[in-house]
């Protein structure tokens, strides 16, 4: 049965509240030190924003009574950009109830409480990075292979360095010789110390010997690159956590980030991987690699959803700098324009 949402809100209502954050256009206002960011963010999602908005607009366009037939025409949208099933119910549901509140003003006054509920949901599982009380922050890598793991943890090392924080990477992927090689290669380029062992030798010997180095220089981060395959997933798994007791035994705190490298592209089919890493390497956040290269960036708030889990870092591209922190506003404003 269809219901009108049309209606008119007091000067008090929640919605003056949320525009605290939100301008009269529904823009996110940006400060200027943000900027590149934003900028940056909106070139890497605009396969998505483009496919997205398009279909979005067609919507709007045609809502002057928002109803349950819009609503389900956005639903359908949102599903379409792999935001998956649980998270545009209760995107769908939020709106609806709000409108049932204080009601809807049409088209526009939707796109920007959508605006306002997709931030919600990425906000809603934001954390604070730990602190560690003694140096060095570990932050290990975990994924399956070909998502981009060692690379990511290249770029990070070279972004951790750009924030003038002094940086060792430990080679703990040691099941595939590629990795060990590509991980050095990196090392070069960023100018950052690595630890490494033989191929097929012990993981946790690795990262024995690279937890002690990095204590030993008062080095700021070590960052962990570990396998994302052995023999059965068990196995993996038994390792992870080997590492992870490892880490903890040298390093209070330690792993103090245990970061899930996903490719963006796999869209709904990673959810399964990630979940079987979240279960066992207690892993704290998310790095979504190759977001420039999919239309269906919407996959960023199914793991909001799905997972509880942050995005910590976007992978736009293939360059040592294309490693950028999330930023959940300037991630809706570049996905819906």
């Amino acid at each position: 049965m269809a219901f009108s949402l049309f209606g008119k809100r007091g000067p008090n209502s929640e919605a003056t509240e949320e525009r605290k954050n939100f301008d009269a256009n529904g823009d996110a206002p940006l400060v200027e030190e943000k900027r590149g960011l934003f900028d940056r963010m909106k070139q890497a999602v605009t396969r998505t924003r483009d496919s997205f908005s398009e279909s979005i607009g067609s919507v709007l366009a045609l809502t002057r009574e928002v109803d349950e037939t819009s609503l389900a025409e956005l639903e359908t949208v949102l599903l379409a950009a792999d935001i998956g099933s649980a998270t545009a119910r209760k995107i769908i549901e939020r709106l609806r109830q709000r409108g049932l509140r204080q009601g809807i003003e049409g088209g526009d006054e939707l796109k920007r409480l959508l605006k306002l509920e997709l931030k919600a949901v990425l906000d809603e599982v934001a954390t604070e990075d730990v602190v560690p009380t003694a140096t060095p922050e570990v932050v290990m890598m975990v994924g399956v292979n070909g998502t981009g793991k060692t690379t990511t943890t290249g770029k990070l090392a070279a972004y951790y360095t750009a924030q003038d924080r002094s940086v060792m990477m430990c080679a703990a992927d040691t099941f595939r010789a590629a990795a060990i090689e590509q991980l050095e290669i990196w090392a070069a380029r960023s100018d950052v110390p690595m630890i490494k062992t033989k191929t097929g030798g012990d993981p946790s010997a690795a990262l024995y010997d690279a937890c002690t180095a990095a204590k030993a220089r008062a080095t700021d981060v070590l960052i962990v690159d570990t396998a994302g395959r052995l023999h059965t997933k068990s196995d993996l798994m038994k390792e992870l956590d080997k590492m992870r007791r490892t880490a903890e035994r040298l390093v209070p705190g330690a792993p103090h980030q245990t970061l899930l490298v996903m490719d963006a592209t796999t869209g709904q089919n990673g959810l399964q991987q990630a979940r079987l890493f979240t279960q066992a390497a207690h892993v704290t956040g998310i790095v979504l690699t190759k977001l420039d290269g999919t239309a269906k960036g919407g996959i960023v708030l199914a793991i909001a959803t799905e997972l509880g889990l942050p995005v910590k870092f976007v992978g736009v591209g293939e360059k040592m700098e294309d490693i950028l922190p999330f930023d959940s506003a300037a991630f809706v404003e570049s996905m819906v324009k």
